[in-house]
Protein backbone atom coordinates (compact mmCIF):
# COMPACT_ATOMS: atom_id res chain seq x y z
CA UNK A 1 0.00 0.00 0.00
CA UNK A 2 1.27 3.46 -0.87
CA UNK A 3 0.88 5.79 2.09
CA UNK A 4 1.32 9.56 2.03
CA UNK A 5 1.64 11.87 5.02
CA UNK A 6 -0.25 15.17 5.06
CA UNK A 7 1.37 17.47 7.62
CA UNK A 8 4.81 16.88 9.06
CA UNK A 9 5.35 17.35 12.77
CA UNK A 10 5.97 14.84 15.54
CA UNK A 11 3.11 12.61 14.38
CA UNK A 12 4.09 12.78 10.70
CA UNK A 13 7.63 11.84 11.62
CA UNK A 14 6.24 8.91 13.61
CA UNK A 15 4.33 7.71 10.54
CA UNK A 16 7.56 7.93 8.53
CA UNK A 17 9.17 5.55 11.05
CA UNK A 18 6.14 3.25 11.23
CA UNK A 19 5.87 2.73 7.48
CA UNK A 20 9.38 1.27 7.51
CA UNK A 21 8.33 -1.37 10.02
CA UNK A 22 5.50 -2.63 7.82
CA UNK A 23 6.79 -4.58 4.81
CA UNK A 24 3.49 -4.23 2.96
CA UNK A 25 3.71 -0.41 3.11
CA UNK A 26 5.60 2.12 1.03
CA UNK A 27 5.87 5.85 1.72
CA UNK A 28 4.86 7.95 -1.26
CA UNK A 29 5.99 11.14 0.44
CA UNK A 30 5.13 14.04 2.71
CA UNK A 31 2.80 16.93 1.83
CA UNK A 32 3.44 20.09 3.83
CA UNK A 33 2.08 23.62 4.07
CA UNK A 34 5.62 24.84 4.75
CA UNK A 35 8.11 25.45 1.94
CA UNK A 36 9.19 21.87 1.10
CA UNK A 37 12.87 22.79 1.06
CA UNK A 38 12.66 23.79 4.75
CA UNK A 39 11.30 20.41 5.92
CA UNK A 40 13.92 18.01 7.27
CA UNK A 41 12.53 14.48 7.24
CA UNK A 42 13.80 11.54 9.28
CA UNK A 43 15.16 9.84 6.17
CA UNK A 44 16.83 11.79 3.34
CA UNK A 45 15.11 9.75 0.62
CA UNK A 46 11.62 10.81 1.78
CA UNK A 47 10.09 13.04 -0.86
CA UNK A 48 8.47 16.30 0.24
CA UNK A 49 5.76 18.06 -1.78
CA UNK A 50 3.71 21.23 -1.34
CA UNK A 51 0.35 20.56 0.27
CA UNK A 52 -1.34 22.37 -2.61
CA UNK A 53 -0.17 19.63 -4.99
CA UNK A 54 -1.77 16.72 -3.14
CA UNK A 55 -4.83 16.31 -5.38
CA UNK A 56 -2.53 15.93 -8.42
CA UNK A 57 -1.31 12.66 -6.88
CA UNK A 58 -4.61 11.14 -5.79
CA UNK A 59 -4.39 8.24 -8.24
CA UNK A 60 -0.94 7.28 -6.91
CA UNK A 61 -1.81 7.18 -3.18
CA UNK A 62 -3.73 4.37 -1.50
CA UNK A 63 -4.16 6.04 1.88
CA UNK A 64 -3.47 9.59 3.05
CA UNK A 65 -2.65 9.84 6.76
CA UNK A 66 -3.54 13.33 7.94
CA UNK A 67 -1.21 14.50 10.71
CA UNK A 68 -2.71 17.77 11.92
CA UNK A 69 -3.93 19.09 15.23
CA UNK A 70 -7.47 18.44 16.43
CA UNK A 71 -8.09 22.02 17.55
CA UNK A 72 -8.26 23.65 14.11
CA UNK A 73 -6.49 21.47 11.48
CA UNK A 74 -8.38 18.20 11.30
CA UNK A 75 -11.94 19.61 11.38
CA UNK A 76 -11.12 21.36 8.10
CA UNK A 77 -8.50 19.07 6.55
CA UNK A 78 -10.14 15.65 6.88
CA UNK A 79 -13.49 16.52 5.23
CA UNK A 80 -11.68 18.46 2.51
CA UNK A 81 -9.37 15.55 1.67
CA UNK A 82 -11.82 12.67 2.21
CA UNK A 83 -13.57 13.36 -1.09
CA UNK A 84 -10.38 12.57 -3.06
CA UNK A 85 -8.49 10.11 -0.86
CA UNK A 86 -8.93 7.20 1.49
CA UNK A 87 -7.91 8.97 4.71
CA UNK A 88 -7.00 8.29 8.32
CA UNK A 89 -6.87 10.89 11.09
CA UNK A 90 -6.31 11.02 14.85
CA UNK A 91 -8.99 13.56 15.76
CA UNK A 92 -9.11 13.45 19.57
CA UNK A 93 -11.56 16.09 20.78
CA UNK A 94 -13.96 13.49 22.20
CA UNK A 95 -16.98 15.79 22.54
CA UNK A 96 -16.79 16.81 18.87
CA UNK A 97 -16.30 13.35 17.33
CA UNK A 98 -19.98 12.95 16.24
CA UNK A 99 -19.89 16.30 14.42
CA UNK A 100 -16.52 15.48 12.83
CA UNK A 101 -17.79 12.04 11.80
CA UNK A 102 -20.82 13.53 10.02
CA UNK A 103 -18.71 16.02 8.05
CA UNK A 104 -16.16 13.40 6.99
CA UNK A 105 -18.81 10.81 6.16
CA UNK A 106 -20.58 13.18 3.77
CA UNK A 107 -17.33 14.00 1.97
CA UNK A 108 -16.12 10.39 1.76
CA UNK A 109 -19.44 9.12 0.41
CA UNK A 110 -19.58 11.91 -2.15
CA UNK A 111 -16.11 10.96 -3.40
CA UNK A 112 -16.58 7.20 -3.15
CA UNK A 113 -13.80 6.91 -0.58
CA UNK A 114 -13.31 5.43 2.87
CA UNK A 115 -12.21 7.42 5.91
CA UNK A 116 -11.31 6.21 9.41
CA UNK A 117 -11.28 8.95 12.04
CA UNK A 118 -10.14 9.26 15.65
CA UNK A 119 -7.48 6.55 15.30
CA UNK A 120 -4.80 6.29 17.96
CA UNK A 121 -4.80 5.11 21.54
CA UNK A 122 -7.47 7.40 23.01
CA UNK A 123 -9.64 7.68 21.07
CA UNK A 124 -8.67 4.39 19.46
CA UNK A 125 -7.28 1.45 21.40
CA UNK A 126 -8.76 2.69 24.68
CA UNK A 127 -12.14 3.11 22.95
CA UNK A 128 -12.09 -0.52 21.83
CA UNK A 129 -11.28 -1.73 25.30
CA UNK A 130 -14.08 0.35 26.82
CA UNK A 131 -16.48 -1.24 24.35
CA UNK A 132 -15.28 -4.81 24.88
CA UNK A 133 -15.30 -4.50 28.67
CA UNK A 134 -18.76 -2.92 28.88
CA UNK A 135 -20.18 -5.61 26.57
CA UNK A 136 -18.71 -8.36 28.75
CA UNK A 137 -19.64 -6.82 32.12
CA UNK A 138 -22.95 -4.98 31.53
CA UNK A 139 -23.43 -4.55 35.29
CA UNK A 140 -20.39 -2.39 35.91
CA UNK A 141 -18.63 0.95 35.64
CA UNK A 142 -15.99 2.35 33.29
CA UNK A 143 -12.98 4.38 34.35
CA UNK A 144 -10.30 5.90 32.12
CA UNK A 145 -7.10 7.43 33.46
CA UNK A 146 -4.49 9.13 31.30
CA UNK A 147 -0.84 9.78 32.07
CA UNK A 148 1.43 10.77 33.44
CA UNK A 149 2.27 12.00 30.01
CA UNK A 150 2.42 14.75 27.42
CA UNK A 151 -0.81 15.35 25.53
CA UNK A 152 0.03 16.45 21.98
CA UNK A 153 -3.43 17.87 21.32
CA UNK A 154 -3.53 19.89 24.54
CA UNK A 155 0.03 21.12 24.05
CA UNK A 156 -0.89 22.20 20.53
CA UNK A 157 -3.96 24.04 21.83
CA UNK A 158 -1.75 26.03 24.22
CA UNK A 159 0.76 26.85 21.47
CA UNK A 160 -2.03 28.42 19.43
CA UNK A 161 -2.69 31.04 22.11
CA UNK A 162 -1.41 34.48 21.19
CA UNK A 163 1.93 35.17 22.89
CA UNK A 164 2.92 31.50 23.35
CA UNK A 165 6.11 30.30 21.67
CA UNK A 166 6.12 26.72 22.89
CA UNK A 167 4.40 24.52 25.47
CA UNK A 168 4.13 21.05 26.98
CA UNK A 169 1.09 19.83 28.88
CA UNK A 170 1.17 16.82 31.21
CA UNK A 171 -1.94 14.92 32.21
CA UNK A 172 -1.54 13.30 35.64
CA UNK A 173 -3.90 10.74 37.23
CA UNK A 174 -4.98 11.39 40.80
CA UNK A 175 -3.38 8.39 42.49
CA UNK A 176 -5.95 8.03 45.26
CA UNK A 177 -8.74 7.80 42.67
CA UNK A 178 -6.85 5.19 40.64
CA UNK A 179 -6.22 3.06 43.72
CA UNK A 180 -9.89 3.26 44.75
CA UNK A 181 -11.02 2.00 41.34
CA UNK A 182 -8.53 -0.89 41.31
CA UNK A 183 -9.74 -1.91 44.76
CA UNK A 184 -13.26 -2.33 43.35
CA UNK A 185 -14.73 0.48 45.45
CA UNK A 186 -16.64 1.86 42.42
CA UNK A 187 -16.21 5.53 43.38
CA UNK A 188 -18.25 8.29 41.73
CA UNK A 189 -15.55 10.54 40.31
CA UNK A 190 -15.88 13.90 38.64
CA UNK A 191 -13.53 14.88 35.83
CA UNK A 192 -11.65 17.09 38.26
CA UNK A 193 -11.24 14.26 40.78
CA UNK A 194 -9.61 11.92 38.26
CA UNK A 195 -6.85 14.04 36.71
CA UNK A 196 -4.83 17.19 37.06
CA UNK A 197 -3.16 19.11 34.24
CA UNK A 198 0.33 20.57 34.45
CA UNK A 199 1.44 23.07 31.79
CA UNK A 200 4.92 24.38 31.00
CA UNK A 201 4.73 27.44 28.77
CA UNK A 202 7.33 29.53 26.95
CA UNK A 203 5.93 33.03 26.41
CA UNK A 204 7.09 35.72 24.02
CA UNK A 205 9.04 38.58 25.55
CA UNK A 206 6.57 41.11 26.89
CA UNK A 207 3.58 38.80 26.54
CA UNK A 208 0.76 39.15 29.06
CA UNK A 209 1.32 36.02 31.12
CA UNK A 210 -1.77 36.58 33.25
CA UNK A 211 -3.94 36.64 30.11
CA UNK A 212 -2.23 33.51 28.73
CA UNK A 213 -2.74 31.64 32.00
CA UNK A 214 -6.40 32.65 32.11
CA UNK A 215 -6.94 31.54 28.50
CA UNK A 216 -5.41 28.15 29.32
CA UNK A 217 -7.28 27.38 32.55
CA UNK A 218 -10.63 28.50 31.12
CA UNK A 219 -10.30 26.77 27.74
CA UNK A 220 -13.44 24.64 27.25
CA UNK A 221 -13.06 20.93 26.44
CA UNK A 222 -9.34 21.11 27.24
CA UNK A 223 -8.67 22.63 30.67
CA UNK A 224 -11.74 24.23 32.22
CA UNK A 225 -12.92 21.03 33.90
CA UNK A 226 -9.57 20.25 35.53
CA UNK A 227 -7.32 21.62 38.25
CA UNK A 228 -4.69 23.14 35.97
CA UNK A 229 -1.28 24.52 36.95
CA UNK A 230 0.60 26.80 34.53
CA UNK A 231 4.36 27.28 34.88
CA UNK A 232 6.18 29.78 32.67
CA UNK A 233 9.73 28.68 31.82
CA UNK A 234 12.42 29.51 29.27
CA UNK A 235 12.82 27.76 25.93
CA UNK A 236 16.12 26.36 27.19
CA UNK A 237 14.40 24.78 30.20
CA UNK A 238 11.67 23.33 28.03
CA UNK A 239 14.16 21.84 25.57
CA UNK A 240 16.30 20.44 28.38
CA UNK A 241 13.68 19.05 30.74
CA UNK A 242 10.64 18.34 28.56
CA UNK A 243 11.89 17.22 25.15
CA UNK A 244 10.41 13.73 25.36
CA UNK A 245 6.78 12.93 24.56
CA UNK A 246 5.88 10.03 26.88
CA UNK A 247 2.32 9.05 27.70
CA UNK A 248 0.08 6.17 28.66
CA UNK A 249 -2.84 5.35 30.87
CA UNK A 250 -5.40 2.84 32.02
CA UNK A 251 -8.88 1.70 30.98
CA UNK A 252 -10.58 -0.10 33.84
CA UNK A 253 -14.03 -1.64 34.12
CA UNK A 254 -15.32 -3.07 37.35
CA UNK A 255 -18.36 -5.31 37.31
CA UNK A 256 -20.31 -8.03 39.04
CA UNK A 257 -21.83 -11.32 37.97
CA UNK A 258 -23.79 -14.13 39.57
CA UNK A 259 -27.30 -14.62 40.90
CA UNK A 260 -26.69 -12.23 43.79
CA UNK A 261 -23.88 -10.20 42.21
CA UNK A 262 -21.46 -11.85 44.61
CA UNK A 263 -18.60 -12.21 42.09
CA UNK A 264 -16.54 -9.10 41.42
CA UNK A 265 -14.33 -8.58 38.37
CA UNK A 266 -11.83 -5.97 37.23
CA UNK A 267 -10.78 -5.62 33.60
CA UNK A 268 -7.73 -3.40 33.07
CA UNK A 269 -5.92 -2.41 29.88
CA UNK A 270 -2.85 -0.22 30.20
CA UNK A 271 -0.26 1.47 28.01
CA UNK A 272 3.13 2.88 28.92
CA UNK A 273 4.57 4.78 25.98
CA UNK A 274 8.04 6.25 25.57
CA UNK A 275 6.80 8.20 22.55
CA UNK A 276 3.16 9.20 22.21
CA UNK A 277 3.46 10.26 18.53
CA UNK A 278 5.42 7.18 17.46
CA UNK A 279 2.91 4.82 19.07
CA UNK A 280 -0.05 6.78 17.67
CA UNK A 281 1.59 6.66 14.23
CA UNK A 282 1.95 2.89 14.48
CA UNK A 283 -1.78 2.61 15.17
CA UNK A 284 -2.52 4.88 12.21
CA UNK A 285 -0.52 2.70 9.82
CA UNK A 286 -2.29 -0.47 11.00
CA UNK A 287 -5.65 1.17 10.34
CA UNK A 288 -4.38 2.40 6.95
CA UNK A 289 -3.99 -1.28 6.05
CA UNK A 290 -7.59 -1.89 7.07
CA UNK A 291 -8.74 1.08 5.01
CA UNK A 292 -7.00 -0.33 1.93
CA UNK A 293 -8.64 -3.71 2.38
CA UNK A 294 -12.07 -2.27 3.02
CA UNK A 295 -11.83 0.10 0.06
CA UNK A 296 -10.84 -2.85 -2.11
CA UNK A 297 -14.05 -4.61 -1.07
CA UNK A 298 -16.09 -1.57 -2.07
CA UNK A 299 -16.71 -0.14 1.39
CA UNK A 300 -17.33 3.61 1.49
CA UNK A 301 -17.93 6.43 3.97
CA UNK A 302 -16.56 7.29 7.38
CA UNK A 303 -15.66 4.62 9.92
CA UNK A 304 -14.30 4.52 13.46
CA UNK A 305 -12.21 1.90 15.22
CA UNK A 306 -15.48 0.23 16.26
CA UNK A 307 -16.27 -0.60 12.63
CA UNK A 308 -12.97 -2.31 11.75
CA UNK A 309 -12.61 -6.09 11.88
CA UNK A 310 -9.44 -6.92 13.86
CA UNK A 311 -8.21 -9.26 11.11
CA UNK A 312 -8.06 -6.32 8.69
CA UNK A 313 -5.42 -4.65 10.87
CA UNK A 314 -2.90 -7.45 10.64
CA UNK A 315 -0.33 -7.97 7.93
CA UNK A 316 -0.95 -11.69 8.37
CA UNK A 317 -3.63 -13.54 6.42
CA UNK A 318 -6.90 -14.51 8.08
CA UNK A 319 -5.74 -18.12 8.11
CA UNK A 320 -2.46 -17.20 9.80
CA UNK A 321 -4.23 -15.10 12.41
CA UNK A 322 -6.59 -17.95 13.28
CA UNK A 323 -3.77 -20.52 13.45
CA UNK A 324 -1.27 -18.36 15.36
CA UNK A 325 -3.23 -15.97 17.55
CA UNK A 326 -6.62 -17.48 18.33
Amino acid sequence: MKIAIYGYGNLGRGVEFAVRQNPDAELFGVFTRRPPETVKTAFPETKVFPAADVTHCKDEIDVLIICGGSATDLPAMTPALAADFNVIDSFDTHADIPKHFAAVDAAARQGGRIAIISVGWDPGMFSLNRLYASAILPDGKDYTFWGKGVSQGHSDAIRRIEGVLDARQYTIPVQSALESVRAGENPELTTRQKHTRLCYVVAEDGADKARIEKEIVTMPKYFSDYDTTVNFISQEELDRDHKGIPHGGFVIRTGKTGADNSSSHVIEYSLKLDSNPEFTASVLVAFARAACRMAGRGDRGCKTVFDIAPVDLSIKTREQVIAEML
